[in-house]
């Protein structure tokens, strides 16, 4: 056995300042962009024909100092801000449906944001479904049955969980335990990251489950309990069905990185059992499809194959970008603009949704679907 007391010994793991450099240039490129006015000027040739936003949690902000997955929440506030916008600026703010029926028919007269969810978490039933209803404004939740199923494992939350309740935490690496220290914040992100980047870089989805199973055995954290916790059930998925302006998409069963999932037929599996499960539950088949955590490294040509050939009339990923004409030949690997909760703040959103963000992100090569 080897103490000790820092996080370098794990594979795949990023130093915390790297975490904190990618955070500050991408804020120093956001105010670049918009304080020199440099947005408005690129909007014309990279902002597209629009884009999609993807959100997971609207909900109050906590106060806990140790939130390493606060980039998937924003407030309430933040979020009505955004719908207020749109609305004051008469932008067509509509459904995937809608967005599909317009590429295919070449329908580009507009420029278009349609809203989307991931995964299904109850605070989009208290507090963003009711200022959608409100502004009178579509969108999409995209469901992993697991998750109201009660069998789902939301593991990025368990392992804040395990390194949010204690202060030293063991790890098997390479086939010898290690143990970190987890004392104070600062060790605690630096932790987080560490195990979070090693998890990212496995091969395989088995791997990673079977690391996060272990480790909340080990630190008594209670996975079924997230879902229960976090997630909607079927009934509270049911009631904003229900709703004309909600859209239900496919997001897989268990949420895996499907291309860590290394059988074509276990990924069709998961896309289709998906689809299956919600139409059982809900009486309407999923047309829509988003690929979970979706970046490249999760999702590429294989998944994006297969679910064209499963009859999914688009599918989304995580990759950054707004949307041109050109994707209406990629339906199945569309880019969106992450919402994010580390950097709330209007004039970032005007410069993502302008496309001068993405393009810069993207060498402005306008479509990814390699």
């Amino acid at each position: 056995m080897l103490d000790t007391h820092g996080p370098q010994g794990i594979p795949g793991s990023r130093p915390r300042g790297m975490v904190n450099m990618k955070k500050t240039i991408i804020r120093t490129a956001l105010e670049g962009l918009y304080f020199t006015g440099m947005h408005h000027w690129m909007r014309p040739v990279v902002g597209g024909v629009g884009c999609i936003l993807m959100l997971h949690h609207v909900r109050p902000p906590r106060n806990d100092a140790f939130q390493p997955n606060r980039l998937l929440e924003i407030t309430p506030v933040f979020f009505e801000s955004l719908l207020r916008r749109l609305k004051r600026r008469r932008i067509d703010v509509i459904s995937l449906d809608e967005m599909h029926r317009r590429f295919v028919e070449r329908d580009f007269g507009r420029r278009f944001v349609c809203i989307t969810f991931d995964d299904g978490y109850k605070d989009n039933l208290r507090w963003a479904h009711p200022l959608l209803q409100q502004y009178e404004m579509p969108y999409t939740l995209y469901i992993p049955t697991s998750f109201p199923d009660r069998l789902g494992e939301l593991w990025w939350v368990a392992l804040e969980q395990v390194v949010a309740r204690n202060t030293r935490i063991g790890l098997t690496v390479n086939g010898e335990e290690k143990f970190f220290d987890a004392r104070s914040t600062r060790e605690k992100r630096e932790l987080y990251d560490a195990i979070y980047g090693y998890l990212r870089s496995m091969k395989t989805e088995q791997e990673v489950r079977r690391l996060i199973r272990d480790l909340c055995a080990t630190y008594h954290v209670d996975i079924p309990a997230i879902c229960e916790d976090e997630c909607m059930d079927w009934q509270e998925i049911a009631q904003m069905a229900d709703d004309p302006l909600v859209t239900i998409g496919a997001h897989t069963v268990s949420h895996p990185m499907l291309k860590k999932v290394p059988s074509d037929e276990a990924v069709r599996a998961e896309m289709e059992q998906s689809r299956a499960v919600i139409e059982a539950a809900l009486g309407k088949r999923p047309e829509h499809l988003a690929y979970p955590v979706g970046d490249p490294t999760s999702a590429g040509p294989r998944e994006f194959n297969i679910a064209a050939e499963l009859g999914f009339k688009t599918a989304v990923t995580t990759r950054p970008g707004v949307l041109f004409k050109a994707h209406g030949d990629h339906l199945m690997a569309l880019p969106r603009i992450s919402v994010n909760g580390e950097f709330q703040q209007q004039r970032y959103l005007k410069v993502l949704m302008s496309g001068a963000g993405t393009a810069l992100w993207n060498g402005f090569r306008r479509v990814n679907a390699a």
